[in-house]
């Protein structure tokens, strides 16, 4: 390399250096876990860097109860009603502003988001470490108003209390959200003997919190009758079917006599219902195919494309049928106030489209 030519290359490096508009690594936005108030210890992960998209609010994972853990994507188009759904669940459990929250599970955080935390106006707190011992003691030294956790995690941690003699620590009049799994029912006893009020709230990583004490946390939820199991229904959010099914009425919830979904007995849907769109918002066919796409891959239903969808309509419809080799119609939802989910998706995929992508390493067709 001559002279002139390192003097070239040396004006170039100047420039990318000084007046690129394209950043580094070290420039790039960072998300962390305390970013997404989800940072707590847990023993079935590893803490690994990752490109998260722009479009997505945050990225998470299944919890893998029966199958590997699969990504979810969080669009920012969704996230005013998921965290509506997890303040209205915080505050029904008595929160109030300035309270601590302990959430026992990290990833617990994910399915609130940090908007919910905020907008109820509560601290969440994590552990030092996943065990019942560390537990044992967040829950006697900090003394938290409410407790996130699974409830036969909770339920062990109060018997290690009284066999360990620190019950008399454990803090009265606990509330208990139990999440992640179906409510040990063998938790009411000991928590009574501290006064504590027990919670069943219902949700996941897909879509948030949607049912607490058998009480819906958001509009658009749907109960679809099961034709095959009288007194059973599959929850819809939004339009998409969640793959559970409950028994419903009856002598309500287990928690709350007007709670009619008895979210603590839950059972998954066999076969899973699928979505048809028969009716969209979307002026673009392609715009809705690409939707469609997308839901299968960050949330994981199957949504498909009627061959004779009308775009541009008034509102959404969908239909749910049994996947094969079912394939009857179980349910027309045609109501703007049930398909919100599936509307906000949407306007995920619409917004995406019309945004230019601006890094130039990212350009195809060139």
């Amino acid at each position: 390399m001559d002279a002139a030519q390192q003097q070239r290359l040396d004006e170039l490096a100047y420039m990318a250096e000084e007046f690129s508009t394209a950043p580094t690594l070290a420039d790039m936005p960072r998300r962390t876990l305390a970013d997404k108030d989800a940072a707590g210890p847990t023993s079935a992960h590893v803490i690994e860097e990752i490109h998260t998209p722009l479009n997505f609010a945050y990225t998470t994972f299944t919890t893998g109860s029966t199958a590997f853990q699969n990504i979810v994507g969080v669009t920012w188009s969704e996230l005013p009603e998921r965290a509506a759904a997890g303040a209205a669940a915080l505050r029904r459990a008595g929160a109030c502003a300035g309270d601590s929250v302990l959430l026992c599970y990290g990833p617990l955080g994910n399915v609130f988001s940090r908007e919910a935390f905020e907008e109820a106006g509560v601290r969440p707190q994590f552990l030092t470490h996943s065990s019942r011992d560390a537990f044992l003691v967040a829950l006697c030294r900090e003394r938290p108003a409410l407790v996130v956790g699974e409830s036969s995690f909770l339920r062990a941690s109060l018997e290690d209390a009284k066999k360990l003699g620190v019950w008399d620590l454990v803090p009265e009049g606990l509330h208990l959200l139990c999440a992640g799994t179906p409510l040990d029912l063998e938790l009411l006893p000991i928590a009574t003997e501290k006064g504590a009020v027990v919670h069943d709230l219902y949700g996941c990583q897909e879509f948030g919190w949607l049912v607490m004490d058998g009480s819906p946390l958001r509009d658009d939820l749907t109960l679809v009758g099961d034709s095959d199991r009288e007194g059973w229904a599959t929850l819809a959010v939004g339009g998409l079917p969640t793959g559970d099914s409950f028994p419903v009425g009856g002598g309500g919830h287990v928690l709350d006599p007007a709670g009619p979904i008895h979210t603590y007995s839950r059972q998954r849907t066999m076969p899973e219902l699928e979505v048809v769109v028969r009716a969209c918002t979307a002026q673009s066919a392609m715009t809705l195919e690409r939707a469609c796409r997308s839901i299968l891959r960050i949330k994981g239903r199957v949504v498909r494309v009627s061959p004779d969808v009308v775009v541009g309509a008034p509102s959404n419809v969908l239909e749910l049928m049994g996947a094969w080799p079912d394939l009857r119609s179980v349910a027309v939802i045609d109501d703007p106030a049930k398909t919100v989910l599936f509307s906000r998706l949407l306007e995920a995929q619409e917004r995406y489209q019309a945004m230019s992508k601006s890094d130039p390493l990212w350009t195809k067709g060139r």
